[in-house]
């Protein structure tokens, strides 16, 4: 989710499809012989789920995903939060006080917001591919009550704007943070691991974890010890001082967001790697969802793209390309890029004091 400083590999949090940062090709096997080691290594102590910061309901529970309702009224239409799918939890959309986009967009005026809360997989569910998270996306819009305006964070991002392609009468306006969605368009640290990664490397993973992408070993293989108080500071944007309490408490929070992963259905995993970052399928126009081809130009709603100038994720182009690809009308598109690195387009308390309220209000502009 962040880069340590002087570290030249992205790390994990929300960049699962690129776990190998040594599996150039010549070393694929290497690698993937190297994570096979820790997989078969002792159990992992138990980290507890962070908890979300903001009151609110349980509105909706499916096997793969939680719908979580933030509503303080029934005004408007409603919004919903398409977290990242991803090595990490949910949580990060509401961190903290001041560190949470969900208090920032209800500040801001949002009185209908919900958000959709991905359950690690279950054996059960390693099967689960991307269209069918999609149907049961398609699920918690209908319980909302469509029409809703979709906002896509990261990962859940170019499922959103996937969602808005299939599913056009749905959706009203479309939001995009930090998404890729043309991961030719420019180099990111990730898209790059991505595309050079050999697919058998993932397809080890997968074998290793019986049809699961196992979260904590994905983490283990990392190692937690690269989270550094300096980065995490950079990212909250916050006033308080390393080192002080005030900071403490919001450190902790942070590296107890990281530290809980949640496990992912192989199938889904290798979909994604092989058809958004290897094929980039999505911006070719090649890209299949629930039997029917996905034409981008044929999303129409007004839709707002957010990108982080340093994004060591997901390179601003990525984003911004999607300008370009879509049927929207020039007039109906906003775009805004705000100083900072992936993670904090989310949980950075300058973005979402200046930036997110003003999002707010183009929702609420130009209402079809």
């Amino acid at each position: 989710m962040y880069e340590p400083a002087g570290f030249q590999s992205p790390n994990l949090a929300f960049l699962w499809p690129a776990f190998v940062a040594a599996a150039a090709s010549d070393m694929a096997e290497l690698a993937a012989k190297h994570f096979a080691n820790l997989a078969v290594g002792p159990a992992e102590k138990s980290v507890a789920e962070p908890e979300w910061a903001t009151p609110h309901t349980v509105a909706l529970e499916l096997k793969s995903v939680r719908l979580r309702n933030f509503s303080i009224g029934t005004a408007g239409t409603p919004a919903l939060l398409c977290t990242p799918l991803a090595l990490h939890g949910a949580a990060i959309a509401d961190l903290a006080p001041e560190h949470s986009l969900v208090g920032a967009l209800r500040h801001g005026g949002l009185q209908c917001l919900f958000a959709a809360d991905w359950r690690s997989a279950t054996p059960e569910l390693r099967f689960m591919g991307i269209d069918d998270y999609l149907a049961d996306l398609n699920v918690l819009v209908d319980h909302v009550g469509a029409p809703v305006d979709l906002i896509g964070l990261c990962q859940g991002g170019w499922m959103a704007l996937v969602y808005a392609a299939r599913f056009p009468a749905k959706v009203r306006k479309l939001v995009l943070a930090g998404a890729p969605v043309d991961v030719k368009a420019a180099s990111s640290a990730l898209s790059d691991l991505a595309q050079t990664t050999p697919l058998a490397v993932f397809d080890e993973l997968v074998r290793i974890g019986d049809g699961i992408v196992p979260g904590r070993k994905v983490l283990k293989f990392w190692g937690v010890d690269t989270l550094v108080a300096e980065d995490i500071h950079q990212v909250l944007q916050t006033d308080e001082t390393p080192g002080s309490p005030g900071f403490a408490s919001l450190e902790a929070a942070f590296r107890d967001w990281y530290a809980w992963t949640i496990d992912l259905s192989g199938r889904y995993f290798i979909e994604v790697a092989n058809k958004l970052y290897k094929r980039n399928e999505l911006a070719s126009g090649k890209f299949v969802a629930l039997g029917q081809s996905i034409d981008l130009a044929a999303v129409k709603v007004p839709i707002f793209l957010l990108a982080a100038a340093e994004d060591e994720l997901v390179a601003p182009a990525q984003l911004l390309a999607a300008e370009h690809l879509v049927g929207t009308s020039a007039g109906n598109i906003g775009k805004q890029i705000v100083p900072g690195r992936h993670v904090g387009l989310f949980v950075g308390k300058t973005v979402l004091t200046d930036v997110w309220p003003a999002i707010v209000r183009w929702l609420d502009e130009r209402r079809n």
